[in-house]
């Protein structure tokens, strides 16, 4: 695994660079002080090297969101661009598998989590995390998968919102501290990429963690949630009617 600086980058924590896990991957990894948007910053890189790639914010301007939403990142969460090997066959929906990667990292630390399809962890009812998770192609085959990453840590959060230091006990809770959790955050996505051939295992351990409000609307129609499908979409009774929620970044 590789910390070399780049720009205005600056060298990574020994946490970092130190990374454990059951599925280790050679990452090479790339930490800004501050930059406009991780996901932006990843695509210059990603045009002269391959994945597993990771670049680290400890501050972000412009972060990108689903349906093209900014947000400001302040010191103290993890902000986190990555791009990572995927299968074209027989794979498991990237979305769940990251967010399942995610949680599992989360729960080691005695937390219950949920994940509010599509793409957020929720901690108490409140969000702790946002992911923007999507398959690159080209030429009709998988070129790779990319994922950005917004956890709190020890960082002040908006109403509806908590921080894991929050969620801990403890603003400054050591867990929470910014490099350990995005320790946290690449090993639950080396765990996506070792799970990437059990669909179902996937699937149903997601399911497991959904977050079910009482209803969903959905053309109109009040709905009842019924589960995940194999692709990463939410499954609905719409008065008889089953129908199923496809969620594209």
């Amino acid at each position: 695994m590789s910390g070399a600086a780049w720009g205005g980058s600056a060298p990574l924590s020994r946490a970092l660079l130190r990374l454990p896990g059951e599925h280790p991957l050679p990452w090479r990894l790339r930490r800004l002080r501050v930059c406009g948007s991780t996901e932006a910053e990843l695509e210059p890189w990603l045009a002269v090297a391959a994945p597993p790639l990771a670049l680290i914010a400890d501050q972000q301007r412009f972060g990108h969101g689903q349906q093209g939403r900014s947000w400001q990142s302040p010191w103290g969460g993890v902000w986190l661009s990555a791009a990572l090997p995927w299968p074209e066959q027989a794979a498991a929906a990237f979305s769940l598998a990251t967010a399942l990667g995610l949680a599992l990292q989360l729960e080691a630390l005695g937390l219950q989590t949920h994940i509010k399809w599509p793409n957020d962890l929720m901690v108490e009812g409140r969000k702790l995390a946002g992911l923007l998770p999507r398959l690159r192609w080209r030429g009709g085959r998988v070129r790779l998968a990319q994922v950005g990453v917004g956890l709190n840590g020890w960082n002040r959060v908006p109403a509806g919102a908590i921080s894991l230091g929050e969620a801990l006990g403890r603003r400054r809770h050591p867990q929470a501290r910014p490099d350990r959790l995005a320790a946290r955050v690449l090993r639950g996505l080396e765990w996506a990429v070792a799970a990437a051939d059990q669909p179902e295992l996937v699937r149903r351990q997601a399911e497991q963690r959904l977050w079910i409000p009482d209803w969903v609307e959905h053309q109109g129609r009040r709905c009842r949630v019924q589960g995940l499908a194999a692709d990463g979409g939410l499954r609905l009774d719409c008065g008889g009617e089953l129908v199923t929620l496809q969620r594209h970044f």
